[in-house]
Parts: C-alpha cells; sequence; structure tokens
C-alpha cells in the first residue's frame, strides 16, 4: 500500500504539499525548508511515506538539536515535523513513520529525541513527558506535549538542562 523511503530532491515540493495540507498553513513546509539549508538538516533522517504509484502521503523529519547544560551541551534530535495527507491519517501512515524515523535515528547512533506533540499518540513509541528527565524548554507550553525518547535507554540519567533550538526553529512562527 505505501513504503517509507528517504527523501529524495524529487520529493521537496510533495512534501511541501503534505504539510500545506496536514496543517492547513504553511508554517510546517517553511520549517522544512529552513531546517533543510541549516547545519542541522540531516539528509537520512528526512523521510517519506511513499503509496504504490508514487502518491507521497506523509512526511518526517528529524533533525539536530541541543540540550543546554551546566557542562555543555548535549547533542539530541528533534521531530519535527510529521505530517501525513488528510485523506491518510488515522490509517497508520505516522505511525509507520515515527517507528521507521525512530530505528533509522537509532541505527545512526543518535541518543534521544524531542517531540512537541499529542500527548495520547507519541508515548505509543516510548516518548514520556521531558520534565521527567530534568529536560525543559525555553518558552512556555504545556507539560504534556514536551516528550522525549531515550533511543539507548538511561542515556539522560543524570543530564537536566534546557533545549536550544537551532535559528531554523525561530525564522517561522
Amino acid at each position: 500500500m505505501y513504503k517509507i523511503r528517504g527523501e529524495v530532491v524529487e520529493d521537496i515540493q510533495k512534501i511541501k504539499e503534505v504539510n500545506d495540507q496536514a496543517f492547513g498553513q504553511e508554517n510546517e513546509a517553511m520549517l522544512v525548508e529552513a531546517i533543510r539549508k541549516s547545519d542541522s538538516f540531516i539528509p537520512d533522517l528526512s523521510l517519506v511515506a511513499e503509496t504504490n504509484d508514487g502518491d507521497v502521503i506523509g512526511h518526517i523529519l528529524f533533525s539536530l538539536i541541543s540540550i543546554e547544560t551546566t557542562d555543555g551541551n548535549e547533542s539530541v534530535l528533534a521531530l519535527a515535523p510529521m505530517a501525513v495527507k488528510p485523506e491518510w491519517q488515522n490509517k497508520g501512515v505516522g505511525s509507520s513513520l515515527v517507528r521507521e524515523g525512530l530505528e533509522r535515528c537509532k541505527a545512526a547512533d543518535y541518543r534521544s529525541v524531542v517531540v512537541l506533540g499529542h500527548p495520547e499518540f507519541y508515548p505509543r513509541f516510548g516518548f514520556v513527558r521531558a520534565s521527567t528527565k530534568g529536560i525543559r524548554l525555553p518558552f512556555e507550553v504545556s507539560d504534556e506535549v514536551f516528550m522525549i525518547h531515550e533511543l539507548v535507554p538511561g542515556i539522560l540519567e543524570g543530564i537536566e538542562g534546557t533545549v536550544r533550538y537551532p535559528e531554523a526553529f525561530s525564522e517561522v512562527e
């Protein structure tokens, strides 16, 4: 029905369309483009869900960010954004993208991933409230929507700090 694969250049416009349709605005597509142009972009961690007839129906992006601690910076990944075309939502596409994405992050030796997302969706993949690990944001959001997943169990033991998003994230409102 569909497969998950890495983004290729020919997907860029299709990824924009998926994000615009899924969110009903252009902000997320602009974020993807800003990240793609930044040092935080990891090409192998920009994935699409593609139907057998070549239609891109979903996209997920993981990019490099950091946690600022009293001892320095700890590299982590941000999952943002994740989008599925409206007619494909609630059919497992988003879950497939998250599962495959996390597997690829782990295979690439990344240790943890943060997300600002739906508290009913992300915990099924191992995400927990970041506050339970001593990880904060530099801005106010509901505690339940800021989550973290340890790709290496216990890797955040003794690490407390504030997530620092790169410039690309502040370029988009």
